[in-house]
């Protein structure tokens, strides 16, 4: 099985190169299954309906999200409607959504997780804990496996990866909305890359207006970030499941330019 993992895909710029490109690298790396972390969708803050629907309908299969999911009030009633859009698991029990999916993806059972951290996050419950208890609650026979670790420390994620390594197929994280170079699969089978990167404009920081970011820096009175345009790039990775195993074989990272 290919799956396609976008990193946090960033208010309109990445939302067009998105949809732009969706189809094509589906069909050149042969997808079975296209993820996306999708916090940042909506101007940078949380998602709505009409573009998570528009999201679904072009070829992204599974939302995953993080701190930023429930910035819009409109993602609450959302999230609850619809289950192929995951906030973090260690949330608290009442929040609305669910943390993990489990569906059948050209006949072959999959399992997606979203748990968040907790170095220099916001408060959340203990991640490693609860994606036991997510993975206990998953069926014997859904072999792939995949978990996106939405953190800030790469001694978190990196820590993950190595306590997931052998049980799922894919420890990715997000975040940061900048691509690390360490992907590889570690000895039990389980592919790993520290952060995804971001889909989205280069020309700010992280996605965002580099104006209205540097005033936030130098200002007490800053006004919250717009995003900023221009110099688009896709950040993603391919990987490629044996279906029997849940073991991954490959994980190529992908750093794409997009003009639009």
């Amino acid at each position: 099985m290919k799956v396609l993992m976008f990193g946090d895909v960033v208010a309109k710029p990445g939302r067009i190169a998105v949809l732009e490109r969706i189809q094509d690298l589906r069909e050149q790396h042969q997808i079975d299954l296209a993820i996306m972390n999708a916090e940042n969708l909506a101007g940078g803050f949380s998602v709505t309906p009409s573009l998570c629907e528009q999201l679904f309908g072009s070829g992204i299969d599974i939302m995953t999200s993080g701190n930023h999911i429930f910035d819009k009030k409109e993602a609450i009633d959302y999230i609850r409607k619809q289950p192929r859009l995951l906030r973090p698991a260690n949330y608290p029990p009442n929040t609305p959504g669910s943390g993990y999916w489990v569906g059948d993806v050209k006949g072959v059972p999959v399992a997606v997780a979203n748990v968040m951290g907790r170095v220099f996050m916001p408060p959340s419950d203990d991640p490693f804990r609860i994606i036991d208890n997510v993975l206990s609650s998953v069926p014997a026979d859904v072999k792939v496996r995949i978990v996106d670790v939405h953190a800030e420390a790469t001694s978190e994620k990196v820590a993950m990866g190595w306590h997931l390594d052998g049980r799922v197929s894919v420890v990715v994280g997000t975040h940061t909305h900048v691509q690390t170079a360490d992907e590889r699969i570690l000895p039990e089978g389980t592919a790993y890359l520290t952060d995804l990167g971001m889909t989205g404009s280069y020309a700010g920081v992280i996605g965002m207006n580099k104006t209205d970011v540097i005033a936030r820096f130098t200002s007490v009175i800053a006004k919250r970030a717009e995003h900023s345009s221009g110099q688009v790039r896709i950040c993603a990775a391919v990987i490629d499941v044996d279906e029997t195993t849940g073991r991954a074989r490959t994980i190529q990272r992908l750093n794409l330019c997009h003009d639009q």
